[in-house]
Protein backbone atom coordinates (compact mmCIF):
# COMPACT_ATOMS: atom_id res chain seq x y z
CA UNK A 1 0.00 0.00 0.00
CA UNK A 2 2.96 2.19 0.88
CA UNK A 3 4.23 2.06 -2.51
CA UNK A 4 1.10 2.47 -4.03
CA UNK A 5 0.61 5.87 -2.53
CA UNK A 6 4.34 6.47 -3.03
CA UNK A 7 3.71 5.95 -6.90
CA UNK A 8 0.31 8.35 -6.69
CA UNK A 9 1.77 10.92 -4.17
CA UNK A 10 4.64 11.59 -7.24
CA UNK A 11 2.60 11.61 -10.65
CA UNK A 12 0.61 14.10 -8.54
CA UNK A 13 3.17 16.00 -7.66
CA UNK A 14 5.27 15.76 -10.75
CA UNK A 15 2.72 16.60 -12.82
CA UNK A 16 1.58 19.68 -10.70
CA UNK A 17 5.18 20.74 -10.83
CA UNK A 18 6.02 21.41 -14.47
CA UNK A 19 7.87 22.98 -13.24
CA UNK A 20 9.01 25.26 -10.14
CA UNK A 21 9.39 28.83 -9.85
CA UNK A 22 12.89 29.57 -11.35
CA UNK A 23 12.16 27.62 -14.31
CA UNK A 24 11.49 30.52 -15.56
CA UNK A 25 14.81 31.93 -14.64
CA UNK A 26 16.24 30.96 -17.12
CA UNK A 27 14.25 29.36 -20.24
CA UNK A 28 11.14 31.52 -19.55
CA UNK A 29 10.12 34.59 -17.99
CA UNK A 30 6.76 35.14 -18.78
CA UNK A 31 3.65 34.32 -16.32
CA UNK A 32 2.18 31.06 -16.85
CA UNK A 33 -0.68 30.15 -14.94
CA UNK A 34 -0.74 26.59 -15.21
CA UNK A 35 2.21 26.52 -13.23
CA UNK A 36 2.87 26.24 -9.35
CA UNK A 37 4.19 29.16 -8.21
CA UNK A 38 4.42 27.98 -4.62
CA UNK A 39 4.64 24.01 -4.08
CA UNK A 40 5.35 22.89 -0.90
CA UNK A 41 8.46 21.11 -0.10
CA UNK A 42 7.59 17.47 -0.31
CA UNK A 43 6.37 18.01 -4.00
CA UNK A 44 9.47 19.37 -4.47
CA UNK A 45 11.48 16.23 -3.19
CA UNK A 46 9.40 13.94 -5.07
CA UNK A 47 9.85 16.13 -8.33
CA UNK A 48 13.83 16.94 -7.95
CA UNK A 49 14.54 13.08 -6.45
CA UNK A 50 12.86 11.52 -9.96
CA UNK A 51 14.39 13.83 -12.29
CA UNK A 52 18.21 13.02 -10.66
CA UNK A 53 17.67 9.78 -11.87
CA UNK A 54 16.09 10.38 -15.37
CA UNK A 55 18.92 12.93 -15.90
CA UNK A 56 21.61 9.99 -14.90
CA UNK A 57 19.69 8.05 -17.66
CA UNK A 58 19.31 10.77 -19.98
CA UNK A 59 23.12 11.07 -20.19
CA UNK A 60 24.46 7.70 -20.25
CA UNK A 61 21.94 7.19 -23.41
CA UNK A 62 24.38 8.79 -24.99
CA UNK A 63 27.69 8.32 -23.54
CA UNK A 64 27.05 4.43 -23.51
CA UNK A 65 28.04 4.52 -27.46
CA UNK A 66 30.90 6.50 -26.22
CA UNK A 67 32.22 3.06 -23.75
CA UNK A 68 30.59 1.18 -26.01
CA UNK A 69 28.07 -0.70 -24.05
CA UNK A 70 25.72 -0.06 -26.76
CA UNK A 71 26.03 0.03 -30.65
CA UNK A 72 23.55 1.47 -33.36
CA UNK A 73 22.19 -1.18 -35.58
CA UNK A 74 22.34 1.35 -38.17
CA UNK A 75 25.82 1.37 -39.86
CA UNK A 76 27.65 5.35 -39.18
CA UNK A 77 24.73 6.19 -36.72
CA UNK A 78 26.05 9.63 -35.41
CA UNK A 79 26.38 8.97 -32.02
CA UNK A 80 27.93 5.88 -32.53
CA UNK A 81 30.57 7.78 -34.89
CA UNK A 82 31.44 10.46 -32.36
CA UNK A 83 29.68 13.22 -34.81
CA UNK A 84 28.72 16.16 -33.47
CA UNK A 85 25.34 15.93 -32.32
CA UNK A 86 22.64 18.07 -30.77
CA UNK A 87 21.90 17.42 -27.06
CA UNK A 88 19.52 20.31 -26.41
CA UNK A 89 16.96 18.30 -24.57
CA UNK A 90 19.14 16.50 -22.09
CA UNK A 91 20.90 19.87 -21.64
CA UNK A 92 17.40 21.61 -21.20
CA UNK A 93 16.39 18.83 -18.42
CA UNK A 94 19.56 19.02 -16.53
CA UNK A 95 19.16 22.79 -16.44
CA UNK A 96 15.34 22.51 -15.30
CA UNK A 97 16.03 19.84 -12.67
CA UNK A 98 19.02 22.03 -11.19
CA UNK A 99 16.21 24.77 -11.41
CA UNK A 100 13.74 22.97 -9.43
CA UNK A 101 16.85 21.90 -6.95
CA UNK A 102 17.50 25.88 -6.49
CA UNK A 103 13.97 26.60 -5.55
CA UNK A 104 14.00 23.52 -3.03
CA UNK A 105 16.85 25.13 -1.09
CA UNK A 106 15.72 28.80 -1.20
CA UNK A 107 12.64 27.02 0.30
CA UNK A 108 14.12 25.18 2.76
CA UNK A 109 15.93 27.80 3.61
CA UNK A 110 13.21 29.99 4.62
CA UNK A 111 11.34 27.34 6.41
CA UNK A 112 14.10 26.00 8.33
CA UNK A 113 14.22 22.44 6.64
CA UNK A 114 17.44 21.80 7.00
CA UNK A 115 17.13 18.03 6.00
CA UNK A 116 15.89 19.84 2.33
CA UNK A 117 18.38 21.95 1.87
CA UNK A 118 21.08 19.31 2.36
CA UNK A 119 19.98 16.94 -0.35
CA UNK A 120 19.26 20.00 -2.49
CA UNK A 121 23.17 20.26 -1.85
CA UNK A 122 23.79 17.25 -2.62
CA UNK A 123 21.37 16.79 -6.22
CA UNK A 124 22.78 20.10 -7.75
CA UNK A 125 26.43 18.98 -6.88
CA UNK A 126 25.83 15.74 -8.83
CA UNK A 127 24.26 17.78 -11.92
CA UNK A 128 26.85 19.88 -11.78
CA UNK A 129 29.10 17.28 -12.42
CA UNK A 130 26.46 15.58 -15.01
CA UNK A 131 27.63 19.33 -16.78
CA UNK A 132 31.39 19.52 -16.17
CA UNK A 133 32.23 15.81 -17.14
CA UNK A 134 30.60 16.44 -20.57
CA UNK A 135 30.40 19.96 -21.47
CA UNK A 136 33.01 21.82 -19.38
CA UNK A 137 32.10 25.66 -19.09
CA UNK A 138 28.65 25.75 -18.04
CA UNK A 139 26.36 28.54 -16.61
CA UNK A 140 25.66 28.52 -13.12
CA UNK A 141 26.62 31.62 -10.63
CA UNK A 142 23.87 34.04 -13.28
CA UNK A 143 21.81 30.84 -13.98
CA UNK A 144 18.84 30.49 -11.25
CA UNK A 145 18.69 34.32 -9.84
CA UNK A 146 16.30 35.45 -11.88
CA UNK A 147 18.25 38.49 -13.39
CA UNK A 148 19.09 37.34 -17.26
CA UNK A 149 18.24 35.57 -20.09
CA UNK A 150 21.61 35.13 -20.84
CA UNK A 151 23.95 33.97 -17.81
CA UNK A 152 27.69 33.91 -18.71
CA UNK A 153 29.67 30.35 -18.41
CA UNK A 154 31.58 30.04 -14.91
CA UNK A 155 34.80 27.72 -15.99
CA UNK A 156 34.58 24.13 -15.24
CA UNK A 157 37.08 24.29 -12.34
CA UNK A 158 34.79 26.84 -10.47
CA UNK A 159 32.36 24.45 -10.83
CA UNK A 160 34.11 21.29 -9.60
CA UNK A 161 35.38 23.33 -6.87
CA UNK A 162 31.29 24.92 -6.09
CA UNK A 163 30.25 21.17 -6.22
CA UNK A 164 32.66 20.04 -3.89
CA UNK A 165 31.86 22.65 -1.47
CA UNK A 166 27.84 21.78 -2.14
CA UNK A 167 28.70 18.47 -0.68
CA UNK A 168 30.12 19.56 2.55
CA UNK A 169 27.72 21.81 3.13
CA UNK A 170 24.87 19.23 2.10
CA UNK A 171 26.67 17.17 4.55
CA UNK A 172 26.51 19.49 7.13
CA UNK A 173 23.02 20.32 6.78
CA UNK A 174 21.61 16.49 6.76
CA UNK A 175 23.95 16.17 10.35
CA UNK A 176 21.42 18.80 11.81
CA UNK A 177 18.80 17.32 14.04
CA UNK A 178 16.71 20.54 14.23
CA UNK A 179 14.93 20.45 10.74
CA UNK A 180 11.82 21.68 11.04
CA UNK A 181 10.49 19.56 8.64
CA UNK A 182 11.42 16.22 8.31
CA UNK A 183 12.26 13.97 5.01
CA UNK A 184 9.46 11.81 4.31
CA UNK A 185 9.60 8.32 2.98
CA UNK A 186 7.06 8.59 0.53
CA UNK A 187 8.37 11.97 -1.03
CA UNK A 188 11.67 10.89 -1.68
CA UNK A 189 12.23 9.03 -4.16
CA UNK A 190 15.81 7.53 -4.11
CA UNK A 191 16.44 7.10 -0.69
CA UNK A 192 12.88 7.19 0.87
CA UNK A 193 13.63 9.82 3.53
CA UNK A 194 16.64 8.20 4.79
CA UNK A 195 19.03 10.75 6.41
CA UNK A 196 22.18 8.62 6.84
CA UNK A 197 21.87 7.17 2.99
CA UNK A 198 21.66 10.70 2.24
CA UNK A 199 24.92 11.58 3.68
CA UNK A 200 26.68 8.13 2.74
CA UNK A 201 25.53 9.17 -1.11
CA UNK A 202 27.22 12.90 -0.72
CA UNK A 203 30.56 11.09 0.36
CA UNK A 204 30.15 8.96 -2.36
CA UNK A 205 30.01 11.64 -5.43
CA UNK A 206 33.04 13.23 -2.89
CA UNK A 207 35.30 10.43 -3.78
CA UNK A 208 34.34 10.27 -7.59
CA UNK A 209 35.16 13.65 -7.92
CA UNK A 210 38.52 13.10 -5.88
CA UNK A 211 39.08 9.90 -7.90
CA UNK A 212 38.15 11.94 -10.87
CA UNK A 213 41.30 13.72 -11.19
CA UNK A 214 43.76 11.05 -11.41
CA UNK A 215 45.36 12.56 -13.74
CA UNK A 216 46.49 15.97 -12.03
CA UNK A 217 49.03 16.50 -9.70
CA UNK A 218 46.56 17.61 -7.39
CA UNK A 219 45.27 13.91 -7.13
CA UNK A 220 45.39 12.89 -3.24
CA UNK A 221 44.70 8.32 -2.92
CA UNK A 222 43.92 8.95 0.66
CA UNK A 223 41.51 11.24 0.38
CA UNK A 224 39.74 9.40 -2.15
CA UNK A 225 40.14 6.76 0.62
CA UNK A 226 38.49 9.36 3.38
CA UNK A 227 35.58 9.35 1.26
CA UNK A 228 35.17 6.05 0.66
CA UNK A 229 35.10 5.28 4.47
CA UNK A 230 32.13 7.30 4.84
CA UNK A 231 30.53 6.24 2.02
CA UNK A 232 28.15 3.48 1.03
CA UNK A 233 28.33 0.33 3.16
CA UNK A 234 26.17 -2.16 1.50
CA UNK A 235 24.34 -2.16 -1.58
CA UNK A 236 21.32 -1.43 0.16
CA UNK A 237 22.75 1.99 0.32
CA UNK A 238 23.13 2.48 -3.24
CA UNK A 239 21.78 5.69 -4.77
CA UNK A 240 18.66 4.92 -7.04
CA UNK A 241 15.35 5.99 -8.42
CA UNK A 242 12.30 3.67 -9.17
CA UNK A 243 9.58 5.41 -9.68
CA UNK A 244 8.20 5.87 -13.52
CA UNK A 245 5.76 7.17 -15.94
CA UNK A 246 4.95 3.64 -17.39
CA UNK A 247 8.49 1.73 -16.66
CA UNK A 248 12.54 2.00 -16.36
CA UNK A 249 13.85 4.32 -19.63
CA UNK A 250 16.37 1.41 -20.51
CA UNK A 251 13.10 -1.08 -20.59
CA UNK A 252 11.59 1.21 -22.72
CA UNK A 253 14.01 1.25 -25.24
CA UNK A 254 13.30 -2.73 -25.44
CA UNK A 255 10.41 -2.47 -25.69
CA UNK A 256 10.56 -0.36 -28.67
CA UNK A 257 13.14 -2.16 -30.01
CA UNK A 258 10.70 -4.97 -30.14
CA UNK A 259 8.21 -3.03 -32.31
CA UNK A 260 11.57 -2.05 -34.71
CA UNK A 261 11.79 1.35 -33.18
CA UNK A 262 15.41 0.30 -32.90
CA UNK A 263 17.90 0.69 -30.33
CA UNK A 264 19.50 -0.94 -27.35
CA UNK A 265 21.88 -2.96 -29.02
CA UNK A 266 24.68 -4.51 -26.93
CA UNK A 267 28.25 -3.46 -28.46
CA UNK A 268 30.86 -6.11 -29.47
CA UNK A 269 33.22 -4.64 -27.36
CA UNK A 270 31.29 -5.19 -24.17
CA UNK A 271 29.50 -8.71 -25.13
CA UNK A 272 33.27 -9.85 -25.98
CA UNK A 273 34.44 -8.64 -22.56
CA UNK A 274 31.85 -11.17 -20.99
CA UNK A 275 31.70 -13.85 -22.83
CA UNK A 276 35.58 -14.76 -22.71
CA UNK A 277 36.31 -13.63 -26.07
CA UNK A 278 38.93 -10.88 -24.85
CA UNK A 279 39.85 -12.10 -21.68
CA UNK A 280 39.51 -15.91 -22.08
CA UNK A 281 36.85 -16.52 -18.87
CA UNK A 282 32.98 -16.45 -19.26
CA UNK A 283 31.54 -13.40 -16.48
CA UNK A 284 28.58 -15.11 -15.25
CA UNK A 285 26.71 -11.70 -15.26
CA UNK A 286 26.03 -11.38 -19.09
CA UNK A 287 23.51 -13.78 -18.55
CA UNK A 288 21.77 -11.54 -16.12
CA UNK A 289 22.47 -8.63 -18.54
CA UNK A 290 21.15 -9.54 -21.84
CA UNK A 291 18.72 -12.45 -23.09
CA UNK A 292 21.19 -15.13 -25.49
CA UNK A 293 20.59 -14.58 -28.84
CA UNK A 294 17.91 -17.21 -30.79
CA UNK A 295 19.15 -20.82 -31.20
CA UNK A 296 17.38 -20.87 -34.73
CA UNK A 297 19.98 -18.58 -36.09
CA UNK A 298 22.85 -18.43 -34.46
CA UNK A 299 25.14 -21.32 -31.66
CA UNK A 300 26.89 -18.39 -30.81
CA UNK A 301 24.73 -17.66 -27.90
CA UNK A 302 26.10 -13.80 -26.73
CA UNK A 303 26.92 -12.04 -30.24
CA UNK A 304 27.30 -7.90 -30.01
CA UNK A 305 27.07 -5.07 -32.42
CA UNK A 306 30.32 -3.49 -33.67
CA UNK A 307 30.26 0.06 -33.71
CA UNK A 308 29.70 1.48 -36.34
CA UNK A 309 28.89 -0.79 -38.21
CA UNK A 310 25.70 -2.06 -37.84
CA UNK A 311 23.32 -5.09 -37.66
CA UNK A 312 26.06 -7.97 -39.01
CA UNK A 313 23.67 -11.06 -37.92
CA UNK A 314 22.71 -13.69 -40.78
CA UNK A 315 19.10 -12.11 -40.34
CA UNK A 316 17.17 -8.83 -40.66
CA UNK A 317 16.48 -6.39 -37.70
CA UNK A 318 12.90 -8.81 -36.01
CA UNK A 319 15.36 -11.58 -35.33
CA UNK A 320 17.05 -11.91 -32.31
CA UNK A 321 20.54 -12.84 -33.75
CA UNK A 322 22.75 -10.09 -31.70
CA UNK A 323 21.83 -8.98 -28.17
CA UNK A 324 19.90 -6.13 -26.89
CA UNK A 325 19.40 -4.75 -23.73
CA UNK A 326 17.08 -7.04 -21.91
CA UNK A 327 13.50 -6.29 -20.06
CA UNK A 328 14.76 -9.77 -18.20
CA UNK A 329 17.84 -7.40 -16.13
CA UNK A 330 17.64 -6.95 -12.79
CA UNK A 331 19.57 -3.92 -14.11
CA UNK A 332 17.11 -2.98 -17.06
CA UNK A 333 13.75 -4.31 -16.08
CA UNK A 334 10.25 -3.05 -16.46
CA UNK A 335 10.65 -1.42 -12.51
CA UNK A 336 14.18 -1.86 -12.42
CA UNK A 337 15.84 1.25 -10.77
CA UNK A 338 17.82 3.46 -12.14
CA UNK A 339 21.08 3.51 -10.39
CA UNK A 340 23.18 6.62 -9.65
CA UNK A 341 26.12 5.59 -7.65
CA UNK A 342 26.34 1.99 -6.20
CA UNK A 343 28.36 0.47 -3.47
CA UNK A 344 29.83 -1.61 -5.84
CA UNK A 345 31.36 1.30 -7.82
CA UNK A 346 32.72 2.28 -4.36
CA UNK A 347 34.54 -0.65 -4.00
CA UNK A 348 36.23 -0.06 -7.01
CA UNK A 349 36.95 3.59 -6.46
CA UNK A 350 38.71 2.26 -3.03
CA UNK A 351 40.42 -0.26 -5.12
CA UNK A 352 41.72 1.84 -7.14
CA UNK A 353 42.76 4.28 -4.83
CA UNK A 354 44.03 2.02 -2.74
CA UNK A 355 46.13 0.91 -5.23
CA UNK A 356 47.89 4.22 -6.03
CA UNK A 357 48.47 4.35 -2.54
CA UNK A 358 50.72 1.59 -2.85
CA UNK A 359 48.59 -0.52 -0.40
CA UNK A 360 48.06 -3.52 -2.45
CA UNK A 361 45.85 -5.69 0.37
CA UNK A 362 43.14 -3.06 0.71
CA UNK A 363 43.08 -2.81 -3.01
CA UNK A 364 42.88 -5.91 -3.91
CA UNK A 365 39.79 -6.58 -0.73
CA UNK A 366 38.19 -3.96 -2.15
CA UNK A 367 38.47 -5.25 -5.73
CA UNK A 368 37.06 -8.93 -4.30
CA UNK A 369 34.41 -6.90 -2.40
CA UNK A 370 32.89 -5.00 -5.77
CA UNK A 371 32.90 -8.00 -7.85
CA UNK A 372 31.08 -9.98 -5.50
CA UNK A 373 28.61 -6.78 -4.55
CA UNK A 374 27.49 -6.49 -8.11
CA UNK A 375 26.92 -10.31 -8.93
CA UNK A 376 25.03 -10.52 -5.31
CA UNK A 377 22.74 -7.56 -6.89
CA UNK A 378 22.27 -8.93 -10.20
CA UNK A 379 21.34 -12.42 -8.22
CA UNK A 380 24.81 -14.63 -9.01
CA UNK A 381 24.53 -18.08 -7.85
CA UNK A 382 26.91 -18.27 -5.13
CA UNK A 383 28.62 -21.04 -7.13
CA UNK A 384 28.84 -19.46 -10.09
CA UNK A 385 30.11 -16.02 -8.55
CA UNK A 386 32.70 -18.02 -6.30
CA UNK A 387 33.79 -20.04 -9.46
CA UNK A 388 34.80 -16.65 -11.52
CA UNK A 389 36.01 -15.40 -8.19
CA UNK A 390 38.80 -18.05 -7.95
CA UNK A 391 39.20 -18.11 -11.66
CA UNK A 392 43.16 -17.42 -12.27
CA UNK A 393 42.41 -14.48 -14.35
CA UNK A 394 40.58 -13.01 -11.94
CA UNK A 395 41.93 -14.34 -8.72
CA UNK A 396 44.89 -13.16 -9.12
CA UNK A 397 45.96 -11.86 -5.65
CA UNK A 398 46.87 -8.76 -4.11
CA UNK A 399 50.59 -9.20 -5.35
CA UNK A 400 49.67 -9.73 -8.82
CA UNK A 401 46.65 -7.08 -8.89
CA UNK A 402 46.99 -3.96 -11.48
CA UNK A 403 45.00 -0.91 -12.63
CA UNK A 404 43.99 -2.72 -16.06
CA UNK A 405 42.13 -5.46 -14.01
CA UNK A 406 40.25 -2.82 -11.50
CA UNK A 407 39.26 -1.04 -14.58
CA UNK A 408 38.44 -4.16 -16.47
CA UNK A 409 36.19 -5.03 -13.66
CA UNK A 410 34.89 -1.42 -12.91
CA UNK A 411 33.62 -1.03 -17.04
CA UNK A 412 31.27 -4.52 -15.97
CA UNK A 413 29.81 -2.40 -12.88
CA UNK A 414 29.12 0.70 -14.69
CA UNK A 415 26.95 -0.58 -16.93
CA UNK A 416 25.07 2.24 -18.28
CA UNK A 417 26.01 4.57 -15.90
CA UNK A 418 27.00 7.95 -16.97
CA UNK A 419 30.35 7.78 -14.68
CA UNK A 420 31.92 4.99 -17.29
CA UNK A 421 32.90 7.41 -19.52
CA UNK A 422 34.88 9.57 -16.60
CA UNK A 423 36.53 6.54 -16.21
CA UNK A 424 37.06 5.64 -20.16
CA UNK A 425 38.95 9.00 -20.37
CA UNK A 426 40.88 8.79 -17.35
CA UNK A 427 41.91 5.61 -18.56
CA UNK A 428 42.62 6.41 -21.85
CA UNK A 429 40.14 3.95 -23.25
CA UNK A 430 42.91 1.27 -22.42
CA UNK A 431 40.15 -1.49 -22.36
CA UNK A 432 41.58 -4.55 -24.35
CA UNK A 433 40.54 -4.47 -27.83
CA UNK A 434 39.25 -1.65 -27.15
CA UNK A 435 38.85 0.38 -30.66
CA UNK A 436 37.64 2.97 -32.28
CA UNK A 437 33.95 2.89 -34.18
CA UNK A 438 34.35 1.62 -37.89
CA UNK A 439 33.71 5.20 -39.80
CA UNK A 440 34.86 7.56 -36.47
CA UNK A 441 34.25 10.81 -37.01
CA UNK A 442 37.63 12.17 -35.68
CA UNK A 443 40.86 10.35 -35.34
CA UNK A 444 40.86 9.55 -31.61
CA UNK A 445 38.57 8.58 -28.65
CA UNK A 446 35.52 11.09 -28.28
CA UNK A 447 36.43 13.56 -24.90
CA UNK A 448 33.97 15.49 -24.55
CA UNK A 449 30.47 16.73 -26.44
CA UNK A 450 29.54 19.91 -28.01
CA UNK A 451 27.01 22.78 -26.64
CA UNK A 452 23.64 22.54 -27.50
CA UNK A 453 22.05 24.38 -30.46
CA UNK A 454 19.57 25.67 -28.24
CA UNK A 455 21.65 27.06 -26.11
CA UNK A 456 23.76 28.62 -28.75
CA UNK A 457 20.56 29.60 -30.20
CA UNK A 458 19.66 31.67 -26.89
CA UNK A 459 22.51 32.45 -24.97
CA UNK A 460 25.61 34.27 -26.81
CA UNK A 461 27.71 33.44 -24.25
CA UNK A 462 27.70 30.07 -25.30
CA UNK A 463 31.22 28.99 -26.32
CA UNK A 464 32.05 28.05 -29.75
CA UNK A 465 32.04 23.97 -29.76
CA UNK A 466 35.93 23.31 -29.91
CA UNK A 467 36.41 19.13 -31.69
CA UNK A 468 35.42 16.68 -29.60
CA UNK A 469 38.46 14.62 -29.04
CA UNK A 470 39.52 18.28 -27.11
CA UNK A 471 40.40 17.04 -23.91
CA UNK A 472 38.22 18.75 -20.54
CA UNK A 473 40.67 20.32 -17.69
CA UNK A 474 41.07 17.01 -15.57
CA UNK A 475 41.75 14.75 -18.49
CA UNK A 476 45.32 15.81 -19.52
Amino acid sequence: MRKIYRYALAFMMIGASLSLQSCEDYFDLHENPNLVSNPPLNAMLSTTTQKTGLNSQRIAATTSFYVQYVASPVAGNGTDTYQVTDLTGTWDAIYLAMADIYDMKQKGLEEGASDYVGVANIMMAYHLNLIIDHWGDAPYSQAFDNTTLTPGFDPAQDLYAEAMRLLDEGIAELNKTDSRIPLRDEDDLIHGGDKTKWIRTAYAFKARMLNKVSKLSSYDPNAVLTAVDNSLQSNADDADMDVFAVRNPWAQIAQNNTQLVLGGWLSEQFVDHLNGTTYGVVDPRLSRITDPTDPKFSLDPYIGTPNGVGNVGPRNNTDRDEVYISRNSPLTGDLSPIIIVSYAEMKFVEAEAAFRAGDRDRAYAAYIAGITAHMNKLGVPEGERNAYLNNPAVGVGAANLTLDLIFKEKYVVTYLNAEAWVDARRYDYQYADFTLPVGADIPTFIRRVAYPQGEASKNPNTPDSPVLSERLWWDI
